[in-house]
């Protein structure tokens, strides 16, 4: 059975309507998290909003301001926000679709994953997913969510959907300031040639389940260690140092994946065996 869903509402495509429900793709309960405490008692310490002039201030005089000029503020009260406040429509409008690959994964922010809210709605959900499948289509929609709106992207994922919100342009940095200090230069074919080479001889399919959170394992060592009264031992890696010559180090490092791919030299001998086994048997 599904979990509880995080968001119910609509998909909707021209004069087509399908139910829907939306689930969290990422979960973070998993995560370690570390609580600040006073260091002579081990209290939990408690955050309180102070003011520069008065000293402490309690919930009920917290207002909200915007910094318009340095030190100046105006306030932005309940009922300004109200104003302001979208309706929640409960449904995804789609507006366009575009080629699954054009748009930039900097763009994405917070996965969830779409699927028909009940039996009725899943004849006209297959239809749809199968059509942007087949024409490799991501679909572009809109959508108000918390009282906030969301540009989304949607596209095929196994038998459902995933829909991704997305960042808006005026939120994205443009790269060409970080880039611009990178000087154009030509690149030797010998060393792009050896490049290309080590690239495709680590190429293979991506498997997420074989990366760990290596920081997070080691500090649920740290925990568990201390709780029973004793002090852990973490191995750190040694510093790799400078290279000094590309070309040397990209020689080695082909020679060094070739290596690791090659299987142990017992292992050959064995499959010889049978192979020779096999003739015989034959």
């Amino acid at each position: 059975m599904a979990p509880r869903a995080s968001w119910t509402g609509y998909l909707r495509l021209s004069l087509v309507t399908i139910p829907v429900r939306l689930y969290n793709a990422v979960s973070s309960t998993s995560k370690v998290s570390l609580n600040q405490l006073h260091k002579d008692c081990n209290l939990r310490l408690r955050q309180q909003m102070v003011c520069p002039e008065h000293g402490k201030v309690e919930k009920e005089d917290i207002v909200k301001g915007y910094e318009f000029e340095k030190d100046r503020y105006v306030v932005v009260d309940e009922t300004d926000l109200q104003k302001i406040k979208l309706e929640t429509t409960k449904t995804i409008d789609l507006i366009q679709f575009v080629d699954a690959s054009e748009v930039d994964s900097i763009y994405f922010d917070t996965p969830y994953y779409v699927a028909p809210d009940g039996p009725v709605a899943e004849e006209g959900f297959r239809i749809l997913r199968e059509a942007m499948r087949l024409a490799n289509r991501s679909a572009i929609g809109q959508v108000v969510i918390s009282n906030r709106e969301h540009i989304v992207a949607i596209h095929p994922q196994d038998k459902g959907l995933i829909l991704n919100t997305l960042h808006y342009a005026e939120e994205v940095r443009n790269a060409a300031t970080y880039f611009e200090d990178i000087k154009p230069a030509e690149v030797q074919k010998s060393q792009l040639d050896l490049a290309q080479q080590l690239v495709n001889s680590l190429s293979s399919s991506f498997e997420p389940v074989k990366f760990k959170d290596r920081y997070q394992d080691a500090l649920l060592d740290v925990i568990k260690s201390k709780i029973a009264g004793s002090e852990p031992v973490i191995a750190q890696k040694a510093d790799m140092g400078k290279v000094i010559n590309l070309m040397d180090a990209l020689k080695q490092s082909l020679a060094q994946s070739v290596s690791q791919k090659k299987p142990p030299a017992a292992s050959v001998k064995a499959t010889v065996a049978k192979k020779q086994k096999k003739i015989k048997n034959a």
